[in-house]
């Protein structure tokens, strides 16, 4: 069971094996009373006043107390993540990584311009974790990526993969948690999948273009295509052959 459970861990791609592991260890850490939750949430005056930059980033760490919703979270953050940079971005580790800064500064951005909004500046100061906003972003990238797969939601009922994130946000609803986390993680999903895929299509720019520096931090392996065993390729005709 520990070898399969280690295997399993070693083949995670890159950035799904450092996010997990980032993710479990920030969270057991702050369970154990070792990191104090305070020190990792976001607080716009102490980023700014107090140059506690690192909360920026930490804050999608936490993914709150050890329960039954922390391991709901790590299992799709686990699936979706992996499935993202194994299949559409194969090859592609900057373009993924850059996909997840760009949805963390989208829903930075957010919590931040709605703390300034009447009316909604009270529901917007509440969420001070993004953890899980950011997953569900994954998982809505991922349903634009393979919208016709079928899927099952607890044995219930069959959809395709396009509602899968509506089909988690009305179970959200059922359960009493909060929709602003999954209304997030929907919003910074299709600002990115329309800057990528869409507004590509519509004028032939690519706005979201992976910066150089960003590349260069990743080493992109070729994506080379296995031969199935016992399978011989034809040799060219012979009239090709007499005329090369």
């Amino acid at each position: 069971m520990a070898q399969a459970v280690e295997d399993w861990y070693k083949q995670m791609p890159i950035i799904t094996r450092s996010y997990l592991t980032a993710a479990i260890v920030t969270t057991i850490g702050c369970s154990l009373d070792i990191i104090s939750p305070y020190d990792l949430y976001l607080n716009p005056k102490l980023v700014v006043k107090h140059y506690q930059v690192w909360r920026i980033a930490t804050n999608f760490l936490y993914f709150r107390k050890m329960d039954l919703d922390f391991l709901f979270h790590m299992f799709f953050l686990a699936r979706y993540c992996k499935l993202l940079e194994e299949n559409c971005f194969r090859g592609r580790t900057a373009d993924f990584f850059y996909m997840l800064l760009f949805g963390a500064s989208v829903l930075t951005g957010i919590v931040l311009l709605g703390g300034m909004i009447p009316y909604v500046s009270e529901s917007f100061a509440k969420i001070i974790f993004l953890s899980n906003s950011l997953t569900f972003m994954m998982v809505y990238v991922w349903s634009k990526q393979n919208p016709y797969i079928h899927m099952s939601f607890l044995g219930l009922f069959t959809f395709t993969a396009a509602y899968l994130p509506w089909v988690l946000l009305g179970f959200s609803v059922l359960v009493g948690a909060s929709a602003w986390v999954d209304l997030l993680g929907m919003t910074a999903g299709h600002a990115y999948y329309f800057l990528e895929d869409v507004y590509p299509r519509m004028t032939g720019r690519r706005p979201l273009k992976t910066p150089s520096l960003i590349k260069s931090l990743f080493a992109e392996e070729p994506v080379v295509a296995a031969r199935p065993e016992n399978v011989q390729f034809a040799a060219p005709p012979v009239e090709d052959v007499q005329q090369n």
